[in-house]
């Protein structure tokens, strides 16, 4: 805060000043060790004290101060979190002024303590070393990081510190990977790693730093000085039985220039490559762009996919070629290359069965399928980046495509049918933000996002279905639905950024445009070969057109202890859309206001409260108003008799994030409400074979609550990281089916423990259970009550059986439990050894999953009311043969 006062104060100063010629001063900010401190604040002032200008240090600890006036008569003060404080006289002469820095204590000094993890903070940084938390057992940086107190690894990849997702990862201050971090944590060595920063208000653009409120949590890893002076990666080839594979090339690099992770993969052992792909935070990126990525319409109606781990259920033959690369050039130049290219093909055989429960009779539905898929993608992504402290460019290119079949062998309620499947997906966006700084010290922004999407859709089904409602009811060969919707976006503004001391307003203006076209029809092939529309509704020609011209102010205050956002947005919408044949011409003018404040209380210095305020209406899109009937798979027929939808939503919720970072224990809670106010409500009718929905304009309210809450330690006797966390989410709604309307209520709460321990200096224990309590009621179908529970818990032993030799026996158990149904409990087992031989730097593996040898996995889920059980075949047991060559 006292940086932000004197920042301030000169600002104001260089304000007053008349104009004379420019002076110029640089140097490098080092430590003891010669190693540069970035983030310095380096103040010139007068003998007196008065303030004349500032800046601060970069990564590589350089600074270059500009100001108009005469050297003599003043004095360099440089100041930074952890070291002395150094000032130095300006003598006329000289240019040029290194400083070296040394360590004092701060407010959270370092906790050192033998042999045992330790902890450093500096503002709003916490440094973990990995060393503290690895040993031989881990390979790779994800091994380490669900180690540490405070980080918490999703089964997914997802980090979250603290109980909050992270919103950025880089490595050594460089976003290499945007959100795909889990290619780091699954791939980068984990000696190769120094710290793993955690960086508390993380804001990634230079210049906005100190200027705007931010609650975001990055996390930056530091390469060792050795490891960035070589390509590092590995060759591994991996054989085994019934007829597996796994193969791996990597190649890595992180210098200061040129960053890279470079691999190729291939396997059949249930590892689906394109996890490494997922994009951890793609859907808060999708909203901040005030858009959504259209939805498939059109599936083969796949059960989905077990509650096991990946590896424990797919049938797979896949293979991922991914590069990344980024290049520091001249004059503060990024050039970022992200391109990957996945083959894949995924075979799942399941039965499943349905029950629903309505006041007017049970239905029920069988199915049987064999599924043979092939999702393949492709990515091109190419970033121009320049983020300095008083200017900023980036501009992103971004190319998908996607080609996706499916081949399904199905049998429903006694009926065979083929199913075919293709999806051709075709995303391109570019996306460009500049930033700079006025003379005034005020900032401006020019924003464009420009996004052009297409998938054709094609669903073939033989024989022929429903012929009671296809058809004209009578007998045909085929059922083929094909849907393609074109869709075009842009959105683009400017701001305009001025600071009033500890308040900052930022006023944005601009324009969004929308446009597609909804194009489907249901055809039926006859047993002459002749095709002929399956419905007289059965085809859309939809265009539809969205505009909206908007203008924001935001307001900030950045105090010492609070922080305050507020955002008063006003969009003027207008959507037009018509479809000729159902004599659709319809159009909605409307003036939305959705404002946000947020405040934030710093209670000491690592702990504080978040309160989020937010009132919004969104107006629905094309899915909400299409009149012909899509067949959106085999048995589900949809099509729309509404409005366009308006959701107004009204939301609250408060957290507390306590950090207590010298005892290494974290904790946090958070409590929110959601109130759903919905113009049309979803109607449905059900019959043994067929399930018709449509969207009625019916006022459809819904409530939902959320506690949650998340604690983390790390006990220094015990060497041992305990977490935990509980959950608690309750909500109302209202659907129809039947033409009954049914209330409801959902609640999940759920429960989640954690131990990490190294008992000795052979032996770790990893331990993790989570518990989940589900219950559906409804007032009507005598008062219908279902409750579910599911219990998985997960244990893992690593030991050294001699220098080089490791071995990892883990276990896995589920079991689940129903009203009115038979328990489920499995058990899964595997096995690992792994034998190091140092002096050709290779490991040698032998691995065995599924020890039981279980080849079929039962499942039971359940909704408002009904109730689902699902058995899909799985592999059985595994025994795998790899050799890894680490260089």
């Amino acid at each position: 805060m006292k940086n932000i006062i004197l920042i301030l104060s000169g600002m104001l100063i260089m304000m007053s000043m008349p104009a004379t010629a420019q002076l110029r001063i640089s140097g490098t900010v080092k430590d003891k060790q010669q190693k540069p401190v970035s983030s310095a604040n380096i103040t010139l002032k007068t003998i007196e004290g008065n303030i004349l200008t500032y800046t601060s240090s970069d990564v590589s600890g350089r600074y270059t101060l500009n100001f108009p006036t005469k050297k003599t008569g003043t004095r360099l003060e440089i100041t930074s979190l952890g070291f002395a404080k150094e000032s130095i006289d300006i003598i006329e002469e000289r240019q040029v002024y290194d400083v070296t820095l040394s360590e004092s204590s701060i407010a959270l000094p370092t906790v050192k303590i033998k042999n045992r993890p330790t902890l450093k903070v500096s503002g709003d940084t916490l440094n973990y070393k990995v060393s503290d938390f690895s040993d031989k057992q881990d390979r790779v940086l994800g091994d380490v990081l669900k180690k540490m107190p405070g980080i918490e690894m999703a089964a997914n990849g997802k980090i979250s510190y603290n109980g909050k997702p992270i919103s950025n990862f880089t490595i050594d201050g460089d976003n290499l990977l945007d959100d795909k971090y889990n290619i780091a944590t699954k791939s980068i060595p984990q000696g190769a790693v120094d710290k793993v920063q955690v960086v508390q208000n993380d804001q990634p653009v230079k210049m906005l730093r100190n200027k705007t409120n931010s609650d975001d949590v990055a996390i930056n890893i530091t390469i060792k000085d050795e490891a960035k002076l070589k390509l590092m990666g590995e060759l591994s080839l991996g054989a085994g039985v019934p007829g597996k594979f796994d193969e791996n090339a990597s190649g890595m690099m992180f210098k200061k220039k040129y960053k890279g992770i470079n691999y190729l993969k291939a396997n059949n052992i249930g590892k689906d490559p394109a996890e490494d792909l997922i994009s951890h935070n793609f859907s808060d990126y999708m909203s901040r762009l005030t858009k959504s990525k259209p939805d498939p319409f059109l599936s083969s109606g796949a059960a989905g996919v077990p509650d096991l781990p990946q590896n424990r259920y797919l049938f797979n033959q896949a293979a991922l070629l991914n590069t990344n690369n980024l290049f520091n050039l001249k004059n503060d130049l990024q050039l970022k290359t992200n391109i990957y290219y996945v083959r894949d093909r995924q075979l799942r055989d399941y039965s499943k069965t349905t029950d629903i429960t309505l006041p007017t009779g049970n239905i029920r539905y069988t199915e049987d399928q064999h599924n043979v898929a092939h999702p393949d993608q492709l990515h091109v992504q190419a970033t121009l980046n320049v983020n300095k402290d008083k200017f900023y460019m980036k501009n992103t290119f971004v190319a998908d495509y996607n080609p996706s079949r499916f081949q399904v062998a199905l049998n429903t309620n006694g009926a065979k049918l083929d199913q075919q499947l293709k999806q051709q997906m075709l995303d391109i966006s570019n996306e460009f933000d500049y930033m700079n700084t006025l003379k005034s010290g005020n900032i401006y922004t020019l924003y464009s996002y420009v996004n052009a999407i297409n998938r054709p859709e094609n669903l073939d089904i033989s024989p022929g279905i429903n012929e009671d409602i296809l058809n004209s009811g009578l007998p045909y060969q085929t059922l083929t639905q094909h849907v393609q919707m074109p869709s075009f976006f842009t959105n683009n503004y400017g701001t305009f950024k001025n600071v009033f001391g500890k308040f900052t307003q930022s006023l944005k203006a601009g324009f969004n445009f929308q446009a597609q076209n909804l194009s489907s029809s249901l055809t039926a092939m006859q047993t002459n070969q002749a095709e002929n529309p399956a419905l007289s509704n059965g085809t859309n020609d939809l265009d539809w057109n969205k505009k909206g011209v908007f203008a924001e102010g935001t307001y900030e205050y950045l105090g010492e202890k609070l922080k305050a956002t507020l955002n008063l947005p006003l969009t003027l919408q207008h959507i037009a859309y018509s479809d000729v044949q159902y004599k659709m011409d319809e159009q909605l003018t409307k003036l939305l206001f959705n404002p946000r404040l947020s405040l934030k209380y710093q209670t000491s210095i690592e702990n504080y409260l978040l309160l989020a305020l937010n009132r919004k209406t969104e107006l629905g899109d094309i899915d909400d108003v299409y009149r012909g009937a899509i067949l959106r798979n085999y048995r589900s027929l949809f099509a729309n008799n509404a409005p366009i939808s308006e959701r107004n939503i009204s939301s609250a919720a408060l957290s507390f994030n306590y950090r207590k970072a010298i005892s290494m224990f974290f904790f946090s809670v958070q409590a929110s409400y959601t109130q759903v106010n919905l113009n049309t409500i979803s109607s449905s009718i059900l019959s043994s074979n067929l399930q018709q929905r449509i969207v009625l304009p019916f006022e459809n309210n819904t409530d939902v609550y959320n506690l949650s809450g998340s604690i983390s330690k790390y006990l220094i006797p015990f060497r041992t990281t305990i977490s935990g966390g509980l959950n608690y989410a309750y909500n109302t709604s209202n659907q129809i089916q039947n033409n009954e309307l049914l209330p409801f209520t959902t609640t999940n709460s759920g429960l989640k423990l954690g131990i990490q321990s190294k008992l000795t200096a052979l032996l770790n224990l990893d331990y993790k259970l989570n518990y989940n309590n589900y219950s559906n009621k409804t007032a009507v179908n005598n008062g219908l009550n279902n409750n579910f529970n599911k219990l998985n818990q997960q244990l893992e032993l690593s030991a050294t059986l001699f220098n080089s030799v490791y071995t990892t026996l883990s276990g896995e158990h589920m079991l689940s439990r129903q009203s009115g149904q038979e328990n489920l409990s499995y058990l899964f087992a595997d096995l690992k050894f792994r034998y190091t031989v140092a002096k050709i730097h290779t490991d040698f593996g032998f691995n065995i999953t599924n020890l039981a040898n279980i080849k079929t996995y039962s499942a039971n889920t359940q909704s408002i009311n009904s109730f689902t059980s699902a058995t899909y075949n799985i592999p059985g047991r595994i025994a795998l043969l790899k050799a890894t060559f680490n260089y």
